[in-house]
């Protein structure tokens, strides 16, 4: 099908509730994707932080079709092999205890709220189940992850939201200290914004933060969907910190293209759901987690290390520029945000496809690039250098 036919078909079909860039892709190897008629661009997105290992990797096309091609379901009333590998490859290079397996991103930090809910309930009772968030914040679209949301914007049209949640302003601890009443059961954060515009939380708050959930006895929620599986140059952001979260979710990058998500609990937290208190029919699909299995061994040490020095290369160019429009880069690893000035970042963005480069957005000031980790250096200085061209004619 040409570009053209395939968004007629969207056009004709498909709920419109997606501001799409006006562009169709096809196929994609390493970290350039092409459209059905050819053209040529370079991925600075990987499907929103999902392709981890950018496009036509064999190892993992090979792994995801030697497990299609002998047990695609089977559903978590018995076992199978793929999700028992994967949930021991990811207690062991995390220190976590054990794994509940979910589909995306927002279900996994549903699962991971109704732990900490369920703990406090065990514990206490009820009567503390609020769940402090921060501002600028972005934990999904359902109800209750929008609940979660310290967005604003985000806070429309879907009345009434799940009740139970307060946001504070990150990095000021003396904020969520005011906001600890009796009723509050976990504190939970992303440790780099990525919705809400590229922003990294202090390691210093952080550390205060993990050391006032253990002095009252609240849990510490990581929301890793887009931090983790190696996005910021450790396989999860938290061992960047210094603390261990109690609960982490985890989504997008895990299964290299395929849904899959899930959070990783610690001991203290490893046996609170129990039979039926909490479920999925996909979760620990065989194909997908066996995607994820290959994943997590192209993801070694070496290649993480790289993710460092790529980003490290990454802001040295643009930084070098000297370009009005920019004030600054920031970030970690290879989840980065521009953050821009006289100018609209989603204009910006649509030049860029336009001159063959896929960029995203962040928050209401920010480009957000996102490329996948094995992006090569050549690949890298393609995309730059189309940034930079696209900047220059502002």
């Amino acid at each position: 099908m040409t570009s053209n036919e395939i968004k007629q078909l969207d056009s004709q079909n498909v709920m419109q509730t997606y501001g799409r860039f006006d562009v169709a892709i096809e196929h994609g190897v390493g970290s350039t994707l092409y459209s059905p008629e050819g053209k040529e661009y370079i991925d600075f997105t990987s499907g929103i932080g999902v392709n981890a290992i950018g496009y036509a990797n064999k190892k993992w096309a090979d792994a995801v079709y030697a497990q299609a091609v002998k047990l695609q379901h089977i559903s978590n009333l018995y076992y199978s092999e793929p999700y028992a590998k994967l949930a021991d490859v990811l207690t062991k290079r995390t220190g976590m205890k054990n794994v509940f397996f979910a589909n995306a991103g927002a279900d996994a930090n549903e699962g991971m709220i109704k732990l900490a809910r369920k703990y406090s309930f065990d514990k206490h009772g009820k009567g503390k189940s609020t769940i402090i968030t921060l501002n600028q914040s972005f934990h999904g679209r359902t109800i209750t992850t929008l609940a979660a949301t310290g967005q604003d914007s985000f806070h429309n049209y879907f009345f009434p939201f799940t009740e139970g949640f307060k946001h504070v302003q990150a990095n000021d601890i003396d904020a969520l200290k005011k906001e600890l009443s009796d009723d509050v059961c976990a504190v939970l954060i992303e440790f780099v914004q990525g919705e809400g515009g590229v922003i990294p939380l202090d390691q210093e708050y952080v550390k205060e933060v993990s050391d006032l959930c253990k002095a009252n006895d609240l849990l510490l929620l990581a929301d890793e969907v887009q931090t983790g599986v190696g996005r910021t140059g450790t396989l999860f952001a938290f061992q960047q910190f210094g603390v261990t979260p109690d609960v982490i979710s985890f989504a997008k990058g895990i299964a290299g293209g395929l849904p899959l998500g899930g959070f990783m609990a610690n001991e203290k937290c490893s046996t609170v759901l129990t039979a039926g208190t909490h479920a999925t029919t996909f979760g620990g699909n065989p194909v997908a987690a066996a995607g994820a299995v290959e994943v997590l061994n192209q993801l070694d040490d070496s290649t993480l290390n790289e993710v460092i020095k790529k980003s490290e290369y990454i802001q040295e160019q643009i930084k070098s520029w000297n370009i009005p429009y920019i004030v600054e880069i920031r970030g970690k690893g290879l989840m980065l945000g521009i953050s821009v000035k006289d100018a609209v970042p989603r204009d910006i963005a649509q030049a860029c496809v336009e001159n063959g480069l896929l960029v995203l957005t962040a928050g209401t000031d920010a480009l957000r690039m996102l490329p996948p980790l094995t992006i090569s250096y050549e690949e890298i200085d393609k995309g730059l250098n189309i940034l930079k061209t696209v900047f220059d004619n502002l």
